[in-house]
């Protein structure tokens, strides 16, 4: 088993072949609902028709050609991009961790050409995750992912909600830019409220300092909006996106407002790959099918397992909490997440286990209302088989 790999990763013993909507096919032929679409990245499912027809008509005719020169579809992807985030410019990646990073560099672009190099310094929230390049993981909060490679950059991490601490952080250390994520994945589906929002905003128009949302995991219409800010009515300074937004093949993009659109200048930044032809026709087939209908669906469907998820909390007094927005939802444990994600996998329904206490339900925006149905029943059977209070051991005995 992955002879030849770096062990960088727990992967499951199945080797999945093949795949149609919410549902993948494993090599010995059975079947699995999708809960979790590659880490809410599979937005159209699996072997969707409309997106299998560009990709082999793309491969066709050209697949790469670098950002030297021009295809069709570089600026058809910015331009609706910038329309539904309210942006002015894109600056295409082939990852998220790749866009914060671009972020970073255009904070630090703004602090320099405005005659503050001093202010070079990050803020970011607790719990939040960025990423795992040495820039974005300086933002990155948990020890587990920074201790083995320090020093890095210098960053402050706030806690979530507390707009004292943000408001003496941004007057007092002025750092570069303020990045957070308007709902915490990687921190277990934790939502920031609007007010929270309101406030940063406020407080980084005040002391002049960048704004950096990161809506990799939240973004590109997960949560019932294009942005998840967009429910709190707040416009960042800049925006990354990535997951989602080329339907599962590798793309990113770092957004900018109209203030910040022009700060790089001709070979500041750059990717050999990046925002190449077959990426963004991939995009282009996403942004068709979630403006032709999916942004209805992810709220129809959505709205369904709102409503079924609370109904499990009630029932089985292992479920703590219901967090989330859309189809990027959490349902937080007392106990054995991961036991309870494990026999999931085993009853064919799949999920991952977050911030260690939280199973993530994030499927395709493709998933249907009886496939939600199967996938709330299938929790309920698996829940049911838990005790309240977690299992005891001679350790916890004593």
């Amino acid at each position: 088993m992955d002879e030849g790999v770096m062990r960088t990763y727990a992967r499951a013993d199945e080797v999945f072949v093949a795949g149609h909507g919410a549902v993948l096919r494993d090599a010995e032929g059975r079947e699995f609902l999708d809960f979790l679409a590659g880490i809410a990245v599979s937005a159209l499912g699996h072997g969707h028709p409309g997106l299998v027809a560009a990709l082999r008509d793309q491969v066709g005719k050209v697949v790469h050609l670098s950002n030297l020169f021009r295809h069709p579809y570089t600026e058809q992807v910015a331009a609706r991009l910038c329309r539904l985030t309210g942006m002015a410019a894109a600056f295409f990646t082939n990852s998220g961790t790749e866009a914060v990073e671009c972020a970073l560099k255009l904070a630090r672009k703004v602090m320099h050409a405005r005659g503050t190099p001093q202010r070079c310094s990050f803020a970011a929230l607790e719990g939040g995750f960025h990423g795992r390049s040495l820039g974005a993981l300086s933002l990155t909060h948990g020890e587990k992912y920074r201790k083995p490679f320090g020093p890095l950059q210098p960053c402050t991490w706030l806690p979530p909600e507390d707009q004292d601490a943000l408001a003496r952080t941004l007057r007092g250390q002025q750092p570069a830019a303020l990045v957070l994520e308007p709902i915490q994945g990687e921190g277990g589906i934790r939502e920031l409220s609007a007010g929270y929002l309101q406030a940063a905003r406020e407080l980084c128009t005040a002391t002049g300092t960048l704004l950096v949302h990161d809506e990799i995991q939240c973004g590109c219409g997960r949560t019932g909006t294009f942005l998840a800010a967009q429910h709190a009515g707040v416009v960042p300074d800049v925006v990354t996106l990535a997951k989602p937004i080329a339907a599962g093949l590798p793309m990113g993009a770092c957004l900018a407002g109209a203030a910040f659109a022009d700060t790089f200048q001709k070979g500041e930044h750059g990717s050999t790959f990046a925002g190449g032809p077959l990426a963004c026709r991939a995009a282009l087939v996403f942004l068709d099918e979630y403006e032709a209908g999916l942004a209805a669906a992810v709220a129809a469907r959505g709205a369904e397992l709102r409503a079924g998820l609370p109904q499990l909390q009630r029932e089985f007094p292992i479920v703590r909490e219901v967090r989330g927005r859309g189809l990027l939802l959490g349902l937080r444990l007392h106990h054995s997440a991961e036991a309870v994600q494990k026999e999931l996998y085993r009853q064919g329904l799949i999920v991952n286990t977050t911030a260690g206490d939280v199973l993530r339900i994030a499927p395709p925006y493709v998933i249907t209302a009886a496939q939600v149905q199967q996938g709330l029943r299938t929790l309920r059977e698996v829940l049911a088989r838990f005790p309240a209070a977690a299992p005891t051991t001679p350790e916890t005995k004593q």
